[in-house]
């Protein structure tokens, strides 16, 4: 029996969670992946580089990934 949307509710703690899990590797992936090409630059100009790239991989890739993945643990049904 699936519940109705009226039925669920969205968990802010258990999403924020799941972005954080998402997040990281892929934080830690980009360092990984830009310090070697960008050596002897400020951090100022690596970071300006790497956001551009996380937000676009967070807000496209990342968030819909998880809420279709994760959509019973992020909106658990009411009691």
């Amino acid at each position: 029996m699936t519940a109705s949307p009226a039925s669920t509710r969205f968990s802010r703690p258990r999403f924020a969670l799941l972005v954080m899990l998402g997040v990281y590797p892929l934080i830690t992936g980009l360092l990984y992946l830009v310090i070697p090409l960008t050596e002897g630059w400020s951090t100022w100009q690596r970071t300006l580089v790497i956001v551009p790239l996380m937000v676009v991989t967070i807000i496209w890739g990342l968030i819909p990934g998880v809420q279709k993945l994760f959509r019973g643990f992020i909106n658990p049904a009411s009691r």
